[in-house]
């Protein structure tokens, strides 16, 4: 591996410890779909994969990366599984089904959540995944227990036969801190499962793996109570202010706990941090007997407090995100963590007013200089710009839904992977005369496919515009699943008409004849799909950079 050690001791980012851990765990394959905060992991494995490491692939979306790691397992071996939040919900059918196999070699999904919507359309909370499935969920708070508890998760998910999810956030997944490294462990022996009941879900055999998996909760909750990463701090403390913590929730607590106990009067509250769950609760009980009120300080949605409050009123007061102690939305921070504790700001320039920062201008995201997307915005513009009245153009995730900002200002719906042809799908039925839908080449093949086949199905009059730059730009300029080229086939094999399978140069020069071309289609009383394509720049230049031979670099 190509590893700087340092006293074994390696610089990563969080997802670089998450990739390392794995590797070192003896996984034989991982899988993923690109998507921030998550991408470096498998972006990590796929160079080690093309130095001759376990198999390291990117799948069209992420149930589909999911299957194929069931199928590592199901053959005995161990495999990872990459993705954001909001992909979990693409997998989340072969995730909750996962846990009622009996997983032998090591399953482990790494779920990376944005709070603050850095870059996603919600702050959903993968814990809340990991508690509906009835799987163990490992929580790290940095990028030792990033890569020790990646490391266990695989020992986990063999010793209880069922997946186990690792949450992370994007702090973690971008920051950079040394890290202690074990030894490599050899991958495990080729050994497909002989009890095939374990992984039939017909009915009669789900009922008794269902019961199974019930069996097994008793002794999982004994597993995350006895955990190191679950830890009381009692001793010495003032047992009338508990403190619960999890995650990064825990070192923002900790940025203030000088302050805080000199505060307090030189007495820390008592504390409970949470790494692993299902939840300690013989620890949240006893951090809490003595209490006169508690605060719950956790990254993401209200997952504790909600279980803590339960429904019926309680003598206890809980502070948290639900009454609005802790800032519901966006991240947490040492300053939020800080108001929330009841300190006063800290002392600073800014605050003593030494120092004016003027309101600085806003900086909204935009399409890059160049960006072949500007040109077919712009051809859609013109094309529709008479018929606007009758015309919905729904978009989807990526790059292209920049296109929403000014100046071009032409999608009118985001919502998620895929849902562009669907919604337009729907906008036609419902009586839109032109119910356009703008999608990527990648996003095509991660989730429009089954869209158009329903529009071929009911011959609906409506136009699938492909925004085909060859590349997953928005992550990174990744290879998409399927070359640009395959894809006129893929879409003639679904039913399209040749003579309305329209592919476009996505050029200022040939816009007057683009747009012609784009309204015929548009008015079209049937379904269609356009294609605009020219190569991301970005993408060119990696391209470029990659097929350099060493005597050609400066």
């Amino acid at each position: 591996m190509a590893l700087l050690f340092m006293n074994n001791h390696v610089p990563l980012l969080g997802d670089e410890a998450v990739a390392l851990g794995s590797l070192h765990a003896g996984i034989s394959a991982s899988y993923g779909y690109p998507g921030t905060p998550s991408t470096e992991i498998l972006e990590y494995l796929i160079a080690e994969y093309e130095r001759g490491g376990p198999v390291a692939r990117w799948c069209a979306n992420e149930k589909t990366a999911l299957e194929a790691a069931l199928g590592v397992s199901f053959a005995g071996r161990r495999s990872l599984v990459t993705m954001k939040h909001v992909g979990l919900n693409v997998a989340s059918d072969p995730f909750i089904n996962g846990s009622l196999l009996g997983i032998k070699g090591g399953l482990v999904i790494a779920v990376a959540d944005d709070p603050g919507m850095h870059s996603s359309q919600n702050e959903q909370d993968s814990r809340f995944y990991a508690s509906f499935a009835m799987v163990p969920c490992l929580e790290p708070r940095n990028q030792q227990e990033a890569y020790d508890m990646t490391r266990e998760a695989f020992d986990l998910s063999e010793r209880f036969q069922i997946p186990v999810l690792l949450r992370l956030t994007t702090r973690l997944s971008h920051a950079r801190a040394a890290v202690s490294v074990a030894d490599l462990r050899e991958q495990n022996l080729l050994a497909k499962t002989e009890d095939k009941t374990r992984w039939t879900l017909l009915p009669a055999f789900a009922r008794r793996n269902y019961s199974s998996l019930i069996e097994k909760q008793p002794d999982i909750l004994s597993w995350s109570s006895a955990h190191g990463a679950n830890k009381l701090e009692l001793e010495g403390r003032d047992e009338g202010f508990a403190v619960i913590t999890a995650g990064l929730g825990g070192n923002y607590y900790e940025e203030n706990l000088e302050d805080l106990t000199e505060f307090r009067g030189g007495k820390a509250p008592v504390r409970l941090h949470i790494g692993a769950y299902p939840l300690p609760a013989a620890a949240i009980r006893k951090v809490c007997e003595k209490a006169e009120k508690v605060i719950i300080i956790e990254e993401g949605q209200p997952f504790i407090e909600e279980k803590i409050r339960g429904i019926l009123p309680l003598a206890l007061p809980i502070l948290g995100k639900l009454d609005g102690a802790v800032p519901r939305t966006g991240e947490l921070d040492p300053d939020t963590v800080r108001r929330s504790l009841g300190l006063p700001p800290r002392s600073s320039v800014l605050t003593d007013g030494t120092v004016e920062i003027p309101q600085l201008p806003s900086r909204p995201p935009q399409l890059c200089a160049g960006c072949p997307h500007a040109d077919s915005y712009e051809t859609i513009k013109k094309a529709v710009e008479d018929i606007k009245a009758s015309t919905s153009i729904t978009a989807d995730i990526g790059c292209y839904s920049l296109g929403a900002m000014p100046p071009y200002r032409v999608p009118e719906s985001i919502v998620c992977m895929g849902a562009s042809i669907g919604m337009a799908k729907g906008a036609a039925d419902a009586g839109i005369k032109h119910a356009v839908a703008v999608i990527g080449d990648s996003t095509f093949l991660h989730s429009g496919i089954t869209g158009l086949i329903d529009a071929v199905a009911g011959d609906i009059p409506m136009t699938i515009i492909i925004l085909d730059n060859s590349t997953v730009a928005m992550t990174g300029c990744q290879d998409p699943i399927v070359p640009s080229a395959n894809l006129r086939n893929l879409i003639l094999g679904i039913g399209i008409k040749e003579e309305h399978l329209i592919e476009l140069e996505a050029k200022k020069q040939r816009m007057e004849e683009n747009v012609l071309r784009l309204r015929a289609e548009i008015e079209y009383r049937g379904p269609s799909v356009v294609i605009f394509q020219r190569e991301c720049l970005e993408a060119a230049r990696k391209r470029r950079k990659k097929t350099l031979k060493p005597e050609d670099t400066p």
